[in-house]
């Protein structure tokens, strides 16, 4: 029996800011930087960056982006990164 599967983009599914958010505190908590790059990429396509805007913020899961740029593409996105203990939900 064949499965039939079909293209699925997170991106469609980030209208909100709440999912927005939700989708990037996902991320974040996998401690992964190339994730969290990646993560940061689809959010930027999803809130519709141009191609030029994304050239000058390449985010995907084979980049090593700066601390520099990744707080140049929060302040794009209308993001902000925040600390809190750890453990905390």
């Amino acid at each position: 029996m064949t499965e039939m599967l079909t293209d699925f983009d997170p991106a469609d599914h980030l209208s909100s800011d709440r999912a927005t958010v939700a989708f990037m505190s996902d991320a974040l908590e996998t401690n992964d930087p190339a994730y969290i790059a990646h993560c940061l990429g689809i959010v930027a396509r999803a809130r519709g960056l141009t191609g030029t805007e994304r050239q000058t913020h390449p985010f995907s899961a084979t980049d090593n982006p700066t601390l520099r740029a990744v707080l140049a593409l929060l302040d794009t996105l209308g993001l902000r990164l925040v600390a809190k203990p750890a453990g905390e939900v």
